[in-house]
């Protein structure tokens, strides 16, 4: 078996372990994450409703300004600030934090506390 596709089956799996148990609604969305080499990028997402509320990335052109390389913890912490004021704006508080198949370390952990710090609870 390639080596690839054993892989991608693992991180699969990790992904559906971890989201077996968490289930995003309009009070508590889930505050989902996608890490790449370059960027990372959240949203917070309404499962029941299939919607998502508020996003943040590293990609947009106000983030880009203010921090050039988005695969990096500076980065990452500048994106939760950012979903934490969208979401705020938008009267969400809570948040169900879907790591995904990522550990929760690095950048990973850098923006959920960002995030915590910009005032969403979860």
């Amino acid at each position: 078996m390639d080596q690839q596709k054993t892989k991608h089956r693992r991180q699969l799996r990790r992904r559906r372990h971890v989201r077996s148990k968490i289930v995003g609604t309009a009070e508590r969305p889930r505050l989902t994450v996608f890490r790449s080499s370059k960027h990372i990028d959240v949203q917070l997402i309404d499962d029941i409703n299939g919607v998502t509320l508020a996003s943040a990335s590293s990609k947009t052109k106000d983030l880009r300004a203010a921090v050039p390389y988005g695969g990096n913890i500076k980065a990452s912490q500048a994106v939760g600030k950012k979903l934490a004021e969208a979401a705020l704006a938008k009267g969400i508080k809570h948040a169900a934090f879907d790591r995904g198949h990522y550990r929760y370390h690095g950048r990973i952990k850098a923006l959920a506390d960002a995030a915590r710090e910009g005032g969403l609870k979860f």
